[in-house]
């Protein structure tokens, strides 16, 4: 039997590094954004289900003698231990997934560990945070590998609405390996597909 397109497959959602270091007001690197992204996440890790939720986290594992270095010295708080708190997953994440999570050095997550997972040409959901970032740079490099993805707009938290916009412009110059698409809008496709398929 041929394989399923990757467009009719059921879709995996993938929250780009759910964490307190990009979550909680203390922070340096907050998101602005992120206390009204979670819960539409929340609503879209449901629908989905907890096998095809996947979850990322980045980690200050990078090699100090590349230009990671000078990154961390220009950011000296984050420069701690990847089992710090500051790396920890957000209060209720970790249910979300039935998965471990894809733990990576680098702002994009798309790489072997992921594409090991989902396969080569998967049909992606993607949320999280910062859409000018991690975001971003996972939703290009996915695009390039060959992944049809869907920008879960009001599902991503930017660092500020400036940067936000410009993040969602440049994703949205890549189609159709990429659309961008409201999480209103993503829920009311999936509920027509599953009664479709009830019927």
């Amino acid at each position: 039997m041929p394989p399923v397109p990757a467009s009719r497959e059921a879709p995996w959602l993938l929250i780009i590094d759910p964490q307190r270091i990009f979550a909680a007001p203390e922070s340096d690197w907050a998101s602005p954004f992120w206390e009204q992204s979670w819960p539409r996440i929340q609503q879209l890790a449901a629908q989905v289900g907890p096998e095809r939720t996947l979850l990322s986290r980045w980690l200050p594992t990078a090699d100090r003698s590349t230009a990671w270095g000078e990154y961390f010295r220009a950011w000296p708080f984050a420069d701690v231990s990847a089992a710090d708190p500051l790396y920890q997953l957000v209060d209720g994440a970790a249910a979300l997934s039935a998965h471990p999570t894809v733990d990576e050095p680098t702002f994009g997550k798309w790489g072997p560990q992921l594409e090991g997972i989902v396969g080569p040409a998967p049909q992606l959901l993607v949320a999280g945070v910062s859409t000018d970032c991690c975001v971003l740079t996972t939703v290009l490099a996915a695009a390039d590998a060959g992944a049809h993805l869907t920008v879960v707009t009001d599902a991503c938290a930017a660092s500020s609405p400036e940067n936000g916009a410009a993040a969602l412009h440049t994703m949205g110059l890549f189609p159709p390996q990429v659309e961008l698409r409201t999480s209103a809008d993503v829920l009311t496709r999936m509920t027509e597909r599953s009664d479709d398929g009830d019927q």
